[in-house]
């Protein structure tokens, strides 16, 4: 084939492609509060997460974050996002369940976390909330799934939830916009390196 004739069918494929995206951009014609999730056991769950608070702020939205399982205040986004404004910030989890070892404690600890979530997903003016790890506590039991999707569907029409963490629950998927499953292809932890500043925390 001719350099011609690789330009004449690069453009061809181009012109397809174009009206094919252009209809489907065409389509979607409606705005709506989404409801995100971002599963699987790969690593990124949470980083992609803080990418839309990221994005959120820049487009001057109102962002609300709550830690489900995380009981430490020392990871990077932490520290950068809470100092801006427009950020409200939770951290209500007390650490891994290895280390709690208490399921009467875990369930106490994500009811009362689930109450401030549910008061963030009352308030209008967050434009985007992210409910980082509540996977955990959907999966062990430790929340009412029912209730969970009840307040999630109750709130504002325009308002964004991204929720991340292992093993969703088919439910939670189910009522979801958009599911994202990342998959662990290696991981360095697994080679003895211990979690890093900026990439891990």
């Amino acid at each position: 084939m001719s350099a011609t004739d690789r330009e004449e069918s690069h453009r061809a494929r181009m012109q397809r492609k174009k009206a094919v995206v252009d209809a489907a951009i065409a389509r979607a014609d409606r705005d709506q509060g989404l409801l995100l999730v971002l599963t699987g056991n790969g690593k990124g769950k949470s980083s992609s997460a803080f990418g839309m608070v990221a994005r959120a702020l820049g487009h001057g939205l109102r962002v609300g974050v709550a830690q489900f399982i995380k009981g430490r205040s020392d990871t990077g986004e932490e520290a950068f996002f809470r100092a801006q404004p427009g950020v409200t910030w939770h951290v209500l989890g007390e650490g891994f369940t290895w280390e709690t070892q208490n399921l009467a404690r875990d369930r106490e600890t994500a009811r009362r976390a689930w109450a401030v979530v549910a008061e963030m997903l009352g308030d209008p003016s967050l434009g985007l909330i992210v409910l980082d790890e509540l996977t955990y506590a959907l999966k062990n039991g430790w929340l009412d799934l029912p209730l969970v999707l009840a307040d999630l569907a109750a709130r504002p029409a325009l308002q964004h939830v991204v929720i991340t963490g292992r093993g969703a629950p088919d439910e939670l998927g189910a009522a979801a916009d958009t599911v994202s499953e990342l998959r662990d292809v290696k991981h360095a932890f697994r080679a003895g390196v211990r979690a890093q500043k900026g990439v891990d925390l």
